[in-house]
This record gives C-alpha cells, sequence and structure tokens, in this order.
C-alpha cells in the first residue's frame, strides 16, 4: 500500500482512538459529578498512560475497539496492514474506508462467519 495511503489509514485510526478516549474522559466526569465534591477535590486526575490502562477503564465494547485500533496500528507499523490475516490477499480499500481495523478481506470474513454459524454475508 502506497505511503499516503498509509498515512490516510493512521489518521482515521487515531482519529477514532481519540473519540474512544473522549468517551472515557466524559465517563469520569460524570462519575466525579454525580460523586459530589468531595470527590472531586480527592481524585486523581493524572493522565492515563498508554492504550493498555485506557482499555482498562473503558466497558467491554469501547474496550475491544481500542484493542482492535492498537492492532491495526501495529500493523501499520509492520508493514502489513491492509493485508487478509487469513489468505494473505489485498484488502479492498472501500472496506478500510469502512473500517479501518479490518483483519479479515470480505471473502475471508464470510468465510470464518459461516464457520462460526453466522449469517454467510461480510461484515464490517
Amino acid at each position: 500500500m502506497e505511503a499516503s495511503k498509509l498515512k490516510h489509514f493512521k489518521q482515521l485510526l487515531l482519529a477514532e482512538l481519540r473519540r474512544h478516549a473522549q468517551n472515557v474522559s466524559d465517563d469520569q466526569a460524570a462519575a466525579l459529578d454525580a460523586a459530589g465534591d468531595d470527590a472531586k477535590e480527592s481524585a486523581d486526575f493524572a493522565l492515563r498512560d498508554g492504550i493498555e490502562e485506557m482499555a482498562l477503564k473503558l466497558g467491554d465494547q469501547e474496550s475491544q475497539m481500542v484493542g482492535e485500533i492498537d492492532q491495526a496500528l501495529l500493523r501499520i507499523e509492520e508493514g502489513s496492514y491492509g493485508i487478509c490475516a487469513r489468505c494473505g490477499g489485498p484488502i479492498d480499500e472501500r472496506r478500510l474506508e469502512a473500517m479501518p481495523t479490518a483483519r479479515y478481506d470480505a471473502e475471508c470474513q464470510a468465510v470464518m462467519e459461516a464457520a462460526k454459524g453466522m449469517k454467510a454475508r461480510p461484515t464490517l
């Protein structure tokens, strides 16, 4: 994949990561508001360090998404982003636009879902 396209997808992934981080910050702020002023004064507002720590504070779905974003960013660094982890073929860029964390091309995803008893259609 061209360097300019990799940069584009990396920016998409980082934007998603920022969005999920904002969700965590909003949730923490709401929890502190609910706890009252004493909790605000004694709470530790230190910034979280790294994706793993952030993932611990998220719900299951958010945590899974952060992990998938982290893995996609790692694949960009390793040079394997956009390559299907199952067959080694290229993942269609339209699929990556819709789901930048995709690890499989649409055909392999459908085969894997069919094997798990899911509908035999590609998912994003």
